[in-house]
């Protein structure tokens, strides 16, 4: 069973990119206003220092780092008294913090310094009759229920029988429950956000249920829940996660895992669109019930994400290298990760979605000593692809296929499968 991994939705930073456009917007106005106090002696507006400070501003805003803008702000208005977008954007930084009397005393500096022109006074007139209320945290929460059938529920062989070498070729018939079974199941599913801090930390909750119809042994559970925390280091954007988890399987807890990871937006002059992240994770995988089994797996992945209007695609490459913690067959594995997707906003409410996952597995030694002498290695392929439809405000239907080819030198760790899932989302408001 493959381990279950998390995605974070970035709904939950709605809030702040909502405070960040207001910022933004009110900032552009307020350094057209620094630019025309400029010539009245105002020696820093164009002091490189001073815009690096102003950027990282607000780059901690549109990332949801509130409490790091007010402070970066505070900094840049400390050394550039006259900068005029500094004072304002500090100012409705505060009221999105709740923080109401500071707020007013920016605001009525910002009225009396800058001699604001007739459009900023209008905003701060309109953000003081909508009132500085108390940060209140955004909360993020999807519900799915789906229906779907996987015509290989257990990762059934692709082969029929296994040869052994017994002073010459002996092939040994699998039995029937080692060979593909197909099934339709039942899936509910609940993913939930919810900000921490008004510095941009979130918690989060995943868990999901699937049910068979028939082959209730393969009845699978999950549960993940996290935390994480955006970081600036020097230019760079670093947000770190811990997350903990468990998957049961027929009833049965199977799996416990932990994992810490770090992802780092490093200031690269890219073309407009386009992101680099680097990632790491370190994993911890137990399993209750099955022996030296117990792993390390730590991973460093590369993604470059590009976005062109309703077009948005990504390709992500990674190494990996899985530690046994015991006696485990084959030893130690390391492998490599590759991945390609693309997404589109379709008309009349549909948006489509194509993915193709490579991931490949190399074991240090053999896999059983006497019987199976081979050193596994293990090519897994994944095509996926999605096609959704915009039935309410909140609701979304989805249609979803994937092609699974699992591909080893073992042939009776072989498989294919394929799964097509229809869902509901519901997106709580």
């Amino acid at each position: 069973m493959t381990p279950w991994r998390m995605s974070l939705s970035a709904t939950v930073l709605a809030t702040a990119l909502a405070l960040a456009g207001l910022c933004a917007h009110a900032g552009a106005m307020a350094n057209e206003a620094a630019a025309d106090l400029a010539a009245d002696g105002d020696p820093g507006a164009a002091d490189t220092p001073q815009q690096a400070l102003y950027r990282e501003a607000m780059d901690a805003l549109a990332e949801g780092r509130r409490t790091d803008a007010s402070n970066t702000l505070r900094r840049l208005v400390a050394e550039q008294p006259l900068h005029a977008g500094a004072w304002l954007d500090l100012a409705l930084t505060q009221c999105g913090l709740g923080n109401v009397d500071e707020a007013e005393r920016l605001f009525a500096l910002f009225e009396t310094r800058f001699q604001p022109s007739p459009d900023l006074l209008t905003l701060i007139a309109q953000t003081r009759e909508a009132g500085c209320k108390p940060w209140r945290p955004v909360r993020s929460t999807t519900v799915s229920v789906g229906r779907g059938a996987d015509r290989n529920v257990n990762q059934g062989a692709s082969v029929t029988s296994l040869v052994v070498d017994r002073g010459g070729p002996v092939e040994l018939p699998l039995l029937p429950d080692f060979l593909p079974q197909a099934d339709q199941y039942n899936l509910v599913g609940v993913d939930h956000l919810r900000e921490l801090t008004p510095n941009g930390s979130i918690g989060y909750l995943q868990m999901q249920v699937r049910r068979n119809d028939d082959m209730h042994k393969y009845d699978s559970a999950a549960v993940f829940a996290g935390v994480e925390s955006p970081w600036r280091v020097k230019r760079m954007t670093v947000r770190t996660a811990a997350t903990l988890g468990a998957v049961s399987l027929g009833g049965h807890l199977y799996q416990r895992q932990g994992q810490l990871q770090a992802r780092v937006t490093p200031a690269l002059p890219l073309p407009g669109g386009a992101q680099l992240t680097l990632l790491g994770n370190a994993t911890w995988n137990d399993y209750p019930t099955l022996a030296n089994f117990n792993s390390v797996t730590l991973e460093g992945r590369a993604q470059l994400a590009w976005r062109d209007g309703p077009l948005a695609a990504s390709a992500a490459f990674g190494l990996m290298t899985d530690r046994a913690r015991g006696q485990r067959p084959g030893g130690d594995r390391h492998g490599n990760f590759g991945s390609v997707l693309l997404r589109r906003s379709l008309p009349a409410g549909f948006g489509g979605e194509l993915g193709y996952t490579r991931q490949a597995w190399n074991s240090a030694s053999a896999y059983a000593p006497g019987l199976l002498d081979a050193v596994r290695a293990q090519r897994t392929e994944v095509l996926r692809s999605a096609l959704s439809y915009q039935v309410g405000k909140y609701q979304t239907l989805q249609l979803e296929a994937r092609a699974v080819r699992n591909r080893e030198n073992i042939a009776i760790f072989q498989y294919n499968n394929r799964i097509l899932q229809l869902s509901l989302l519901w997106q709580l408001p």
